[in-house]
């Protein structure tokens, strides 16, 4: 699954899901931005990590949904590698648990913000560099969510709902630009944002949680990151406007 000569950008490059898939692309060849809101250091971390398999890195800070933040990114990727082959939007967050009847739309909003907006506005920006290249690849990590669509999550339920009609869409588009356009969709996972989801459920420590999850064990981001490195492989070249669950089996 040779990546060598890729130059891939992964939002939410920090931690999670998003700083695994930084490291298995790296591994394959890529060289990588690191798109980050607010663990600098994080970020700082994962990019020297990329460093050491060899390939170059790059650390940008950007919130996906303001477009100032965007320009000087897209700035600087051009600047620093003059080319861009596969966009990965990892960032995302949460909503806090409510029944819909009883949530504000300001959280409606704010969620989709990240979730469904930043992903628009990172890609639009993205588009025209992608074109230019004979084989392109977007990646969106959605969810189990928006299959399981789980009361009490309403506004993630629906953002990762639109993030994937959003992905379908694109890569009818976009197939004629050479583009392939997929989707992952994890179901729980040993990261921050998946130990948080489950604090509100009154689980702690997400090992708990492994004898009872599909093959022994909680998700990791690593197996996520592998999927995302298989799509954007010449192993996957006829794949596009795909969404494959990594959940165990449960959807």
């Amino acid at each position: 699954m040779s990546l060598d000569g890729r130059v891939a950008l992964v939002t939410g490059g920090s931690r999670g899901i998003g700083a695994a898939t930084c490291m298995a692309l790296a591994r394959e060849g890529a060289d990588v931005v690191v798109s980050y809101v607010r663990d600098g250091a994080a970020a700082r971390q994962t990019a020297e990590a990329v460093k050491q398999l060899g390939r170059r890195s790059l650390v940008c800070q950007a919130d996906v949904g303001e477009e100032r933040d965007l320009d000087r990114m897209f700035d600087a990727v051009l600047g620093v590698f003059d080319q861009l082959d596969i966009l990965v939007h990892s960032a995302g967050t949460l909503s806090r648990r409510s029944n819909l009847a009883d949530t504000p739309v300001v959280e409606v909003r704010r969620v989709w913000e990240t979730n469904v907006l930043g992903a628009l506005l990172v890609t639009q920006r993205a588009l025209p560099i992608l074109r230019a290249r004979k084989r392109a690849d977007i990646v969106m990590i959605s969810s189990i969510a928006s299959a399981a669509l789980s009361p009490t999550w309403g506004p993630y339920n629906m953002a990762k709902a639109a993030l994937e009609a959003m992905a379908a869409t694109l890569a009818k588009e976009e197939r004629a630009h050479g583009i392939h356009v997929n989707v992952v969709a994890p179901g729980l996972v040993k990261t921050d944002m998946g130990r948080e989801m489950m604090q509100s459920r009154g689980v702690e420590d997400l090992g708990a949680l492994d004898a009872t999850s599909p093959f022994g064990h909680v998700c990791t981001p690593e197996e996520v990151a592998d999927v995302v490195t298989f799509l954007v492989s010449d192993a996957a070249r006829y794949v596009t406007n795909q969404r494959i669950g990594v959940d165990g089996g449960l959807f």
